[in-house]
């Protein structure tokens, strides 16, 4: 499929500040991440650390609360991962199940998609 770069905007849960951000989807990994400082300056705090395995297998722990994410007129809270300011931010499957998203790998973007009560 190759890469697909989303903008989205990020804010605190009883904020209404938000923060344009240009995130990597990845359909691969579980949580979003976004750099400390962009989710420190939003006055967010961590509630715990998780333990998450990296692409090249690694084993690292970062530590994770929660965020409003807005994008394409969709609004959810979603986890995210409270990551080094050097590491790109990443959209993860999650929060598209969250935000009713799916990835449309012909024409490259985000779709709507149904919930389902089956």
């Amino acid at each position: 499929m190759g890469t697909l770069y989303v903008d989205v905007e990020i804010g605190g849960l009883n904020r209404r500040e938000f923060v344009a951000v240009n995130a990597l989807v990845d359909t691969g990994s579980t949580h979003t991440t976004m750099p400390e400082s962009l989710l420190n300056r939003l006055s967010m705090t961590p509630e715990r650390n998780r333990r998450f395995e990296s692409a090249d297998g690694r084993i690292v722990e970062y530590p994770v609360g929660y965020t409003r994410m807005r994008y394409n007129g969709k609004s959810g809270i979603v986890p995210v991962e409270f990551t080094p300011n050097d590491v790109e931010p990443l959209i993860g499957a999650t929060t598209l199940e969250i935000l009713g998203m799916a990835v449309n790998p012909v024409s490259k973007e985000l779709l709507p998609v149904n919930f389902l009560l089956k």
